[in-house]
């Protein structure tokens, strides 16, 4: 196991945003995506880090990036430092594993979430409404529910510390265009789809996720993080039982924990009991093994 990562600072590079988990540098016609072991919760970020987790989230995004390349693609120049730019190269032992040199796309301003399962805050919306982003569902819905086919929600990006907004398609529609809007929810279908029956062979249930798109040299391709414990809520098949929430390979198992405190899910966060953290992270190391085979 590698030294946790809590943030980056290499000098020589431009560091361009910092973001709950990704530390992104500008190298001029590609950018440099270092993804740390912060975890965030209620869009707080934890003051301890979680070791391992840049590493597992690296590999399993390469992972599936890879998978759906005939469907859309991604903006992965090279995950080898040994292709990096020579000013990278001082810093190779922190790269390693945790970083990706990626395309310098122009994002959508909308995430694009997939549900297949009627869960967190799209159980709650169904609860009070029936529908989620304006999309009626069949009643009589239980929590963690498998829906009839999955369903495409998009939501606002939310500045850091604030929390995204779901809205409907067609406000998407408005926000980006038409055009893209439509190839996005497309794409986010289709890569989820196959994710999860490939997910399922696995053991593991892909109840929703979360996949970001943006433009590079006029075509749409898939960015950022793909299918992580991050992303996504991922539960084990073999325990999967609708009509509460389910045991997860992903963070929910923090959220859980901080739900039980006295906390306002508010900045500062908590501090987080050494247990909790290496739980945390057996979790993440397990969704890794799982889906990517790669033991650590």
């Amino acid at each position: 196991m590698s030294q946790p990562v809590l943030q980056t600072d290499f000098p020589g590079l431009n560091l361009m945003a910092r973001g709950k988990v990704r530390d992104i540098y500008d190298l001029g016609d590609t950018l440099l995506l270092v993804t740390s072991d912060r975890i965030s919760a209620f869009d707080v970020i934890m003051n301890e880090p979680i070791p391992d987790k840049g590493f597992v989230l690296t590999q399993i995004s390469a992972f599936w990036f890879r998978q759906m390349e005939d469907i859309v693609k991604n903006h992965i120049i090279s995950t080898d430092v040994a292709d990096y730019p020579a000013a990278c190269q001082p810093y190779a032992d922190v790269l390693a594993g945790r970083s990706m040199l990626v395309k310098k796309a122009k994002p959508l301003p909308a995430e694009c979430i997939v549900r297949g399962y009627v869960s967190g805050s799209g159980w709650k919306d169904y609860k009070a409404s029936g529908s989620i982003c304006g999309i009626t569902l069949p009643a009589g819905l239980l929590e963690s529910d498998r829906l009839p086919e999955p369903i495409f929600t998009p939501s606002t990006k939310a500045e850091l510390g604030t929390h995204d907004e779901n809205i409907s398609f067609e406000k998407m529609a408005d926000i980006c265009g038409r055009e893209l809007a439509e190839q996005a929810r497309d794409y986010t279908i289709r890569i989820y789809t196959r994710a999860r029956d490939l997910a399922a062979q696995k053991g593991i249930i892909i109840a929703d996720t979360k996949f970001e798109f943006g433009v590079y040299e006029g075509e749409l391709i898939i960015i950022d993080e793909c299918l992580t414990p991050d992303s996504s809520r991922f539960w084990p098949k073999d325990l999967y039982k609708p009509g509460g929430q389910q045991p997860s390979f992903d963070k929910q198992f923090l959220r859980d924990y901080l739900e039980t405190l006295d906390w306002g899910k508010t900045a500062p966060a908590p501090p987080l009991p050494a247990e909790i953290v290496e739980k945390t992270a057996e979790k993440y190391r397990e969704a890794l093994f799982r889906i990517a085979g790669i033991r650590i």
